[in-house]
Formats: C-alpha cells, sequence, structure tokens
C-alpha cells in the first residue's frame, strides 16, 4: 500500500509558514493546488486549521528540506515509516473447521430451499464454501445429492443466527412483495366487497305480505271470544 502524507493541509500550513519552499514544491508534496497553497500563504484559506510539523511526525527530514530549499526544482519525498503496519488481508469465503466441512452441503440446501432469495455470494460467505458446490446442490448434481439432508447452518455451527438474519434482510431488499396467491389468502377482492350490502338494509327490502298480518291479528281476537262462550255454558 502506498505511503500518504498525514493531514496534507495542515503540513502545507506547516510548510509555508517555516520553510523556504516554493508553492509548487509544497503543492506538489501536499497533494494541493498550487493556487491553494497561495490562498494558504495570503491568509484567504484554512484559517483557523493548525500547521502540522511534518519533522515532528517522520514523514519529512530537516535533510530533504534544505535539499528542496536550494532547488527549486526537487520534489520532497516522504521518509520511510519506522514502523510498518501490515496490510490487512482480503476477507475472503469463511474458515470452516474441517469436523464440519462435511456438514456445509446440507446446510447449503437447508438454505437454497428455506431462502431462495439469498445469492450465491452470501451463501458462500455464510458457510465458506464455493458457487460451483452451490450450484451443484441447487440443481442437485451434487455427487452425494441422494443422502443430503436439509440442516440449519446456525445448529450445525457454521454461522450465527445473526449473520444469517443479516443476509436474509439484504436480500429481501427491494424485492417485490408477495401476492394474495402467494400468501394463499382467500379474502374477497374489494370490488366484490363494494357490491355486497349489510344484512339489516337486506331485511328491510324484503315485502311485508298484508293478508298474513291481519290473518294473524283476527285469529289472534277470536280465541278470547271463543273462551267467553264457553263460560255461559
Amino acid at each position: 500500500m502506498a505511503q500518504q502524507l498525514l493531514m496534507p493541509k495542515a503540513t502545507a500550513i506547516w510548510l509555508v509558514d517555516n520553510t523556504a519552499l516554493s508553492f509548487d514544491q509544497i503543492a506538489q508534496f501536499c497533494k494541493l493546488h498550487p493556487l491553494e497553497v497561495k490562498a494558504i500563504a495570503d491568509g484567504e484559506a484554512a484559517q483557523g486549521i493548525k500547521g502540522l510539523d511534518p519533522i515532528a511526525t517522520g514523514q519529512l527530514s530537516r535533510d530533504e528540506i534544505a535539499r528542496a530549499e536550494g532547488n527549486p526544482n526537487y520534489k520532497l519525498k516522504l521518509s520511510e515509516p519506522k514502523v510498518r503496519v501490515p496490510e490487512s488481508k482480503r476477507r475472503g469465503p469463511r474458515y470452516t473447521p474441517v469436523s464440519k466441512r462435511q456438514d456445509r452441503p446440507n446446510a447449503i440446501l437447508w438454505l437454497v430451499r428455506n431462502h431462495p432469495e439469498l445469492k450465491d455470494a452470501q451463501i458462500s460467505r455464510l458457510v465458506g464454501t464455493t458457487k460451483s458446490t452451490i450450484e451443484q446442490i441447487r440443481e442437485r448434481t451434487h455427487w452425494n445429492s441422494a443422502n443430503l439432508a436439509p440442516m440449519d447452518p446456525v445448529t450445525l455451527g457454521l454461522c450465527s443466527q445473526i449473520d444469517l438474519d443479516m443476509e436474509v434482510e439484504k436480500a429481501s431488499k427491494g424485492r417485490p412483495l408477495p401476492t394474495a396467491a402467494e400468501l394463499g389468502a382467500t379474502l374477497q377482492s374489494a370490488q366484490e366487497t363494494e357490491r355486497l350490502t349489510p344484512s339489516y338494509e337486506r331485511e328491510e327490502e324484503k315485502e311485508i305480505d298484508a293478508d298474513a298480518v291481519f290473518r294473524k291479528l283476527s285469529s289472534l281476537r277470536s280465541a278470547p271470544k271463543d273462551e267467553d262462550e264457553d263460560d255461559h255454558f
């Protein structure tokens, strides 16, 4: 990884105030435009920023500055760091212990069946496998397809529940909502419900049979008279 200057603008301020370097030399060293360095020197830019001594930080030596001051065409070079910070390794597939590698095909089969929205790269990150293996299990061309049984990778210890939930959430973003047929819904559509009338309205719409009403009233009135006639005899 290429070495970079710490706080370029603050370093430029210190070089402007404490050296006889040209604007071009400071601009080249601090990766700034010469006009920006001129504005710093004129007090028009970088106001309120405290200068940073590159000698104190070990990024520039006094001899290097003196050499550049004596030759306007000389380009300043960063000093070699006293401590080398190792570069971070590029993150690859998750490492799986040898004792659990035989369980990976079962975990892949479980993920393919239960979370079809996951991409091959996500499955690879979760259980530490290759895309070719995932494709073979998905298409049932794996050499051991007949003996595979879907098993939860969290239960197998191949990944954590948090990692699985995060990958599922990422895969679900932007995915269209499931339709009513996919959910197995049996609700009526809005158009059908608009055509329905409440039960009390349907009862009011029934026609009243006048003859049946009068017949019922006359039967109620005749009953007491019959009882009176029986009493006279």
